[in-house]
């Protein structure tokens, strides 16, 4: 018999932010609206530009033609996504590609915030409450399939704090973290209030592979190896060490019930910072335990070429995620993600259960019992 989830959770799906982002700009806010323009440096790049500040990259995407089919180039996975979808213009179409792709929910992220979009605080306070409304007007029309994280203002946590109780009654279940912001890291004190407030909303951190330093990206944009690494270097390594400062601080005994999703960066790396971190562990005297993630209430998103089997003895069956990267065409990203694991031979239909829906469900604190959820074998 063919195995059958009892749901189906895309934990990593984006949204191709676009001119409909920003008419949820207040008319004083104009001015912050973001255009698109050429980079001075290289004409071949298109940038944001924000009140005449030049922004970050504007990050190409891969579209199908028949809206389904693969567009992954030299790639096997399929990455393609129609426009309307990507970027939601047409949320019917989102959900319908969604259906025929076997995926119930899908925990929507921006794009944009991949890398920091503006210095100006003020700027940065209205453009986020701007996509918080947005993607508050998509969930009001997705039957309850399209939850997401919410951006805030990290230069202003009180009104970070307000963005997030307003986003929360509107269908945010996290809230969007870099691993890196300016010459702060995850476990800096100035985020404490943030994190206080999440926990008492019942949200999660979703820290998502992303880069808000402007000095390790200009390090790394300067490297050698040119844009064939820039992915990793950039966005995956400042992931993964970000989760090692998690476990080694205390952060987890400040903020017990806060749960942390570390989202698009593989988890291939999972066994080697458990013994990096066990090592540590043991400089005080103690053993490290063998479920460390799960007592630290870090779920982490693999790939479908993760070694798992390797993967689970390192951080158990009740902490891994799955996400397709939808509306992205980098390393990342597969459309067909949730169906891999599916049929994914060596790990068992338990784990299967965790990884596609128990586990996604812990981490967003979704409320599944009402329509969202169609019959799997449909």
């Amino acid at each position: 018999m063919a195995y059958i989830p009892p749901a189906v959770i895309d934990s990593d799906a984006h949204v191709i932010e676009n001119n409909l982002t920003w008419d949820h700009l207040e008319p004083a806010e104009a001015k912050y609206r973001p255009n698109i323009v050429t980079d001075p440096k290289d004409p071949t790049v298109k940038r944001w530009e924000v009140n005449g500040q030049i922004g970050p990259r504007v990050l190409a995407t891969v579209e199908a033609p028949d809206g389904i089919g693969t567009t992954a180039g030299k790639s096997d996975r399929n990455v393609g996504t129609p426009q309307e979808s990507r970027e939601l213009s047409n949320i019917k179409a989102r959900l319908d590609h969604m259906d025929a792709l076997g995926i119930d929910i899908q925990v929507l992220h921006t794009t944009m915030w991949l890398y920091p979009m503006t210095q100006d605080p003020d700027a940065e306070a209205a453009m986020t409450f701007a996509w918080n409304k947005w993607l508050a007007a998509i969930w009001d029309q997705s039957d309850g399939r399209l939850p997401w994280s919410c951006l805030v203002p990290l230069s202003q946590p009180d009104e970070a704090v307000r963005q997030m109780r307003w986003a929360r009654e509107r269908g945010a279940v996290a809230v969007f973290m870099r691993p890196l912001d300016e010459d702060r890291s995850l476990i800096d004190e100035s985020f404490y209030p943030i994190y206080q407030e999440a926990e008492n909303l019942d949200m999660s951190m979703a820290v998502h592979i992303a880069n808000g330093s402007d000095a390790h990206v200009e390090l790394y944009h300067n490297a050698a190896a040119g844009s064939r690494a820039l992915p990793f270097t950039l966005f995956r390594t400042p992931t993964v060490t970000g989760t090692m400062l998690l476990l080694m601080s205390d952060i987890k005994k400040t903020f017990p019930k806060l749960r942390w999703g570390i989202i698009e960066a593989s988890a291939q790396w999972v066994p080697w910072i458990y013994n990096e971190a066990a090592r540590r562990i043991q400089l005080t005297g103690t053993d490290a335990p063998k479920n460390l993630f799960e007592q630290a209430n870090i779920f982490i998103t693999c790939q479908t070429d993760d070694d798992l089997p390797w993967v689970l003895k390192y951080c158990g069956e009740n902490c891994l995620l799955v996400g397709t990267d939808y509306g992205h065409g980098d390393p990342s990203s597969d459309i067909d993600a949730t169906v891999q694991i599916r049929d994914y031979e060596g790990i068992s239909d338990h784990v299967k259960d965790n990884i596609l829906f128990h586990n996604p469900k812990k981490l967003f604190a979704l409320d599944l019992d009402g329509k969202a959820v169609r019959s799997a074998a449909e």
